[in-house]
C-alpha cells in the first residue's frame, strides 16, 4: 500500500507547486493599475453612446424580477437608454402582469412576451436583434444593478477593440445561510483575482452572465455562431456566457473587467440547487476550454498558465484525495502529508485573500474546501464523462430551445391595446426600437 500513499503525496505535492506558481502570479497580475484606474470616465466620448438592456426572464419571482427593472430604470446614465425584458414563456406570466404593465409606462422599456420557453439564450437574441443600441447589456433577471453599472461598463468601451466588459458579482442574497455567505466570497475571487489578472492582458475569459456589456458591432458579427452552439452534434444552449467570451476573443477583440461596477445577484441558498448549477458550470467550462486552447498561442503566457492551473490542478488535488482515501479505506492509515498540505495551503490562501480585501471573513472560506474536495470535484468528474448533456437541470421547461426565435418563436409586444403574436422580421426589427408605452396585452 505504500503505492497508494506515495501517488498520493506526489499527486499532492504536484498540486501545491503548481497553484503556488499559479496563484502567485494571478495575485500579481490582478492587483489595479493606473490605466485600469484612468479608464473609468465619459469624458473620451463625443456622444454617449446608446444602450440596450436585454432581461430574459423564466418563471422570475415578481418581487425580484421588479426590483432587477427599477435597478435599471434608477442607471445614472446620460445617453439613450432603452430596455428590452423578454419574458420567456413563463408559466407565472399573470403573477408577472402587474410588473410588466408597470414598466410598460416607461417609455425606456420594451417587454416582449415568448409564447412558449425557447431559452435564455434564444430570448436573449430575439431582444438583440430588435435593438438598436451601439452597446448591449446583458442582465439577469434576478440582478441588481448599482445605480452607476452603465456609467463605469462604458469607459471601457471607448477603445473599438475591446467587444465586452464585465462589472464585479456580489451575492444579493448573502446573508441567507452560511452557503450564500461562501458563494459571496467565492465570487468575490473569481472577480478580483481570476477575471482581474486576465482583464491584465484583455483576456476575460467569462464576461458573466448577471452583469457584462458587448459592443454591437462585435456582436451583431458573432450572433449567428453564438446562437448555433453544438457540442457533439447536439445543441448547447447553458454556458451561454462564457461562450459568447470566447467567441468574442476569437474574433479578435478584447474583453475587460470592472471591478467598480457592482451588480447583485441571486445565489443558491442550498446544496441541491447550488451543485445543480455547478455542474451545468463545469460542463459549459469544459466544452469552452475546448474551443479556448486554440486561442492560447496568440494570448499572453500567463493565459496559458491560467487554464493550465484551472483544470490540471483539480485534477491533481483528485487524484490526491482519491488515493488517499483509498489509503485509508485498505489500510486504515491517514495520508497525514497529504492532507496536512492541502489544509496549509487553504489556511494560507485564505489568510491572503483576507489581508488582501481587509475582509476577516475570508479566513471562513477555508470551509470550501471541504465542499470543494468532497462535491465539486466528483461532480467535475462526472460532468467531465457527460459532456454531451446539455439538460439545464433547473428549468422545468426548455423543450423548444431549439427553435430560432427570430423564426419559429412569436412575441407579443406592450402596447396600449391587444396585440396578436407576429413573426420577428430581423432584417427590419434590427433597424428600428419598439416601444412599450402603456399596457401589456398577452397573446
Amino acid at each position: 500500500m505504500d503505492m497508494l500513499d506515495t501517488t498520493s503525496t506526489v499527486a499532492v505535492s504536484l498540486y501545491a507547486l503548481l497553484s503556488t506558481a499559479y496563484k502567485s502570479v494571478q495575485a500579481v497580475y490582478s492587483l489595479p493599475t493606473d490605466v485600469s484606474l484612468a479608464s473609468q470616465s465619459l469624458a473620451g466620448f463625443e456622444e454617449l453612446p446608446s444602450v440596450d438592456v436585454i432581461v430574459p426572464s423564466f418563471n422570475e419571482d415578481p418581487r425580484t424580477l421588479s426590483e432587477c427593472l427599477a435597478s435599471i430604470a434608477g442607471q445614472e446614465y446620460g445617453g439613450r437608454l432603452q430596455v428590452y425584458l423578454v419574458d420567456d414563456g413563463s408559466e407565472n406570466r399573470e403573477a408577472l402582469r402587474p410588473v410588466h404593465e408597470a414598466f410598460a409606462r416607461d417609455p425606456r422599456f420594451n417587454i416582449l412576451l415568448l409564447p412558449q420557453n425557447v431559452g435564455k439564450r434564444k430570448a436573449q437574441i430575439a431582444a438583440i436583434r430588435r435593438s438598436a443600441g451601439d452597446m448591449v447589456l446583458n442582465v439577469d433577471s434576478d440582478t441588481i444593478l448599482a445605480s452607476d453599472v452603465i456609467r463605469k461598463l462604458v469607459p471601457k468601451m471607448q477603445d473599438p477593440a475591446v467587444g465586452a466588459a464585465m462589472g464585479q458579482l456580489t451575492a444579493r442574497n448573502r446573508n441567507d445561510s452560511w452557503l450564500t455567505r461562501l458563494i459571496d466570497m467565492e465570487y468575490w475571487l473569481a472577480c478580483n483575482e481570476e477575471r482581474a489578472a486576465q482583464a491584465r492582458f484583455g483576456a476575460v475569459m467569462c464576461c458573466c452572465g448577471p452583469c457584462a456589456i458587448y459592443r454591437r458591432s462585435a456582436l451583431a458579427s458573432l450572433l449567428d455562431q453564438y446562437e448555433s452552439q453544438y457540442f457533439r452534434g447536439k445543441p448547447s444552449d447553458f454556458g451561454e456566457d462564457r461562450h459568447l467570451t470566447i467567441l468574442m476573443l476569437k474574433a479578435g477583440f478584447r474583453t475587460e473587467y470592472v471591478p467598480s461596477a457592482i451588480a447583485a445577484t441571486v445565489v443558491p441558498n442550498k446544496l441541491g440547487p447550488y451543485l445543480r448549477q455547478q455542474l451545468r458550470w463545469a460542463r459549459s467550462t469544459y466544452r469552452d476550454t475546448l474551443l479556448g486552447l486554440r486561442l492560447l498561442p496568440n494570448l499572453h503566457r500567463f493565459l496559458t498558465l491560467d487554464v493550465v492551473g484551472q483544470n490540471l490542478g483539480p485534477l491533481l488535488l483528485a487524484l490526491s484525495v482519491l488515493t488517499g482515501l483509498a489509503q485509508l479505506a485498505l489500510t486504515g492509515t491517514v495520508p497525514w502529508l497529504a492532507s496536512l498540505m492541502i489544509v496549509a495551503m487553504t489556511m494560507i490562501h485564505c489568510s491572503v485573500v483576507a489581508l488582501r480585501a481587509r475582509q476577516r471573513r475570508f479566513l471562513g472560506f477555508s470551509l470550501h474546501a471541504f465542499i470543494n474536495i468532497f462535491l465539486l470535484l466528483p461532480l467535475k468528474a462526472y460532468a467531465l464523462c457527460t459532456l454531451s448533456n446539455s439538460d439545464w437541470l433547473s428549468r422545468s421547461s426548455a423543450g423548444n430551445s431549439n427553435q430560432h426565435p427570430a423564426t419559429d418563436a412569436r412575441t407579443t409586444e406592450c402596447s396600449g391595446h391587444a396585440t396578436a403574436p407576429r413573426r420577428l422580421n430581423p432584417a427590419r426589427d434590427s433597424a428600428r426600437r419598439t416601444t412599450s408605452d402603456c399596457m401589456c396585452s398577452d397573446e
